[in-house]
């Protein structure tokens, strides 16, 4: 009994598993497949190459094909296509889904036929290839037919003719595209970062060609001169082109010449192992008077037969204008290119005068940006080179100077870039007002620019040395040569004593030299004070703060002097100021006496102080902090004061009368 059972158990297990095996994996299979089968499209969309839509009223055909990583038209005429258009129909088939579909072979049991779906003569039709050309690609060609009654979907035959899908119109709007929604209308695809050179070519007989070269961040023009190009303009030009967009293609009554064939300018920019060349014919409209239409031309690409118009801005500073003129619109307007931090030696020379020689110090304290400076002067061969320390607010004005020179007008401005000998002699050249070099760190060449003047003191400037004869010439701003004095006293720091934190002014003494009167005679105390009986105790004390920080406003000689010239007479000093300063230190207490001569107040803002050669060596006009403090002190013994107050007299004492 029990054998029984066990059979009929192991029967039923036995039948059971069959049916899930046999039925169930069916019904989970179909309806996988039939939700993969709401892909209209399957492997044959995975690499289209080459697309032919035709349809219309009337009926057009459009061809795409691609050739590498670009989409081209190829019908109805060759001319690259738009990425985003066609990335939007292809997205379409490969994602194309149906709603529902229904073979075509149960439409004659309910009486239909494909002509019931606008089928028969489809509205719209697609082929596509797939797969490498040279291989026998496969061919799938779809078929749209009419719009569903509620007017949100549309017929469509399946590449072997035996479903009709029910699907989405947004299919159909995107290959309903014309030829201008698939067409770029860029004329040059090389963005700005990836262009290496650029090259015009005007028309005969001048045939000018110009070429311009990128290196790095720089552009320079390789002919028709060898000369640094803007930056910024090139580059601009080339965002210029890069804008160009085409106003219309030229399919009927062209032009009697197309530009091929007699170009009137031919633009070419050179990217990563690609080139492209717009070729410009004559304007559309030759004899309007219409601004706008003087700006459309004719054009082609190199390489293709398509004829269009396209509009370029000519007017001042515009593109056209800019590519006609490059040789001077794309020229680099600053004369010298350098790095400010990489100079560490300039040198400036002037007829009849010794050469100056500025020169960085290489403390290793300090920036590039921030070092210091002194200046070289030449002396005796016994005596050799001596330096002073220069000012170096004044050496960074000069490099930002130079490094600013440029022409003074954009047209004119690039004189000659093959002057002749008249030339030279006639801008100055033969003997140059000056002559700027500038040494450079890290091995580089070093930079030389000389500054020429015509009879009518305009100012020009020429790169390279005096031997090169074929460089070129630029006018420049005359104010250049105040900003190139070779006089040592223009360089010289302002800064002639600051006293360390540990030294004081011990006293301070004034004397008119003209008849040997003391004004001032002094002595400190501890602090730096001066005694509480001193005469203008605020005066007093205004001169010693500035004696602690002695600076010139300005150098008047280069070196000190016995008489001076004074409102245009040459006179002596008048004064003498002797500051005595203690210091204490390692080795004990030093002392010593600074000694300034002066002369009489010039004006309201100038009076001259001299520093004999053991000291500062200089005459230069002091600050006006210290000629107001020095001019309260030497006017004061001259100055009477106010009159002594009077007291007022007494009132008369009242009188009475006698009564009557």
């Amino acid at each position: 009994m029990r054998t029984k059972v066990t059979l009929i158990l192991l029967f039923l297990n036995v039948a059971l598993f069959f049916f899930i095996f046999q039925f169930e994996r069916r019904w989970k299979t179909e309806n996988a497949f039939l939700e993969a089968r709401r892909r209209v499209l399957s492997a044959e969309t995975a690499d289209i190459r080459s697309l032919e839509i035709t349809g219309g009223n009337p009926v057009r055909t459009l061809a795409l094909a691609k050739r590498g990583d670009t989409w081209f038209v190829t019908a109805p005429l060759e001319w690259p296509a738009n990425p985003a258009a066609v990335s939007r129909i292809l997205t379409e088939l490969q994602f194309l889904e149906h709603e529902t579909s229904f073979n075509v072979s149960d439409l004659a049991k309910n009486g239909q036929s494909l002509a019931d779906y606008g089928l028969e003569h489809p509205s719209l039709t697609i082929a596509f290839t797939s797969g490498d050309p040279a291989e026998h690609p496969s061919v799938t060609v779809l078929r749209l037919g009419d719009i569903t009654k509620d007017g949100l979907r549309l017929y469509l035959l399946s590449p072997d003719g035996e479903r009709i899908h029910v699907v989405s119109q947004s299919l159909a709007r995107s290959l309903g595209l014309t030829a201008d929604d698939l067409r770029a209308d860029a004329l040059f695809t090389i963005p700005v970062f990836e262009a290496r050179s650029l090259s015009l070519q005007t028309a005969a007989p001048a045939s000018l060609r110009i070429r311009l070269r990128r290196d790095g961040s720089r552009w320079s023009f390789e002919t028709p001169i060898i000369a640094r190009a803007s930056k910024a303009a090139t580059e601009l030009a080339i965002n210029g082109l890069n804008g160009l967009r085409v106003t219309s293609f030229v399919t009927a009554n062209p032009p009697a010449v197309l530009p091929a064939a007699n170009p009137s300018l031919r633009v070419t920019l050179e990217g990563n192992n690609r080139r492209e060349t717009l070729i410009l014919g004559n304007l559309v409209h030759p004899d309007s008077t219409a601004p706008a239409d003087r700006d459309e031309y004719y054009g082609q690409l190199e390489g293709r037969s398509a004829l269009f118009t396209v509009k370029i801005p000519s007017g001042p500073a515009e593109l056209m204008d800019t590519l006609r003129t490059a040789q001077v619109s794309l020229r680099e307007t600053h004369i010298l290119e350098f790095d400010a931090p990489a100079v560490t030696a300039i040198t400036l020379t002037a007829p009849n005068q010794p050469e100056l020689i500025l020169q960085r110090l290489e403390t290793g304290t300090q920036s590039a940006d921030n070092s210091a400076w002194q200046i070289v002067r030449r002396g005796e061969s016994s005596v050799g080179p001596q330096t002073l320390p220069a000012d170096r607010s004044a050496v960074q004005r000069l490099l930002d100077q130079l490094s600013r020179l440029a022409v003074t007008d954009f047209k004119s401005g690039f004189k000659s870039d093959a002057p002749t000998a008249a030339d030279l002699e006639a801008w100055g050249f033969n003997r140059p007002e000056r002559e700027v070099f500038l040494t450079l760190g890290g091995g580089a060449a070093p930079l030389s620019v000389q500054l020429g003047t015509d009879a009518k003191h305009n100012v020009y400037a020429r790169l390279g040395p005096a031997a090169n004869p074929g460089s070129s010439i630029y006018a420049v701003d005359s104010a250049i040569l105040r900003e190139l004095p070779v006089a040592p006293r223009a360089w010289r720091d302002r800064l002639l004593r600051e006293l360390p934190a540990g030294a004081r002014l011990t006293a301070l003494k004034l004397t008119d030299l003209t008849g040997g009167q003391v004004l001032l005679d002094i002595t400190l105390d501890e602090a730096g004070h001066p005694p509480a009986s001193a005469r203008n105790p605020e005066a007093v004390a205004a001169t010693l703060t500035q004696l602690r920080t002695l600076r010139a406003k300005e150098f008047v000689l280069d070196q000190f002097a016995d008489k001076v010239v004074v409102a245009g007479e040459e006179r002596p000093w008048r004064y003498r100021l002797e500051a005595t300063a203690m210091l204490v230190g390692g080795v004990g207490e030093q002392t010593s006496v600074t000694t300034l001569f002066l002369t009489s107040r010039v004006g309201g803002d100038q009076q001259l102080a001299g520093s004999p050669a053991n000291e500062f060596n200089a005459v230069f006009s002091i600050e006006q902090p210290l000629l107001d403090a020095l001019w309260t002190i030497t006017e004061a013994p001259r100055d009477p004061g106010p009159p002594p107050a009077t007291e007022p007299a007494p009132a008369p004492a009242p009188t009475t009368e006698p009564k009557k």
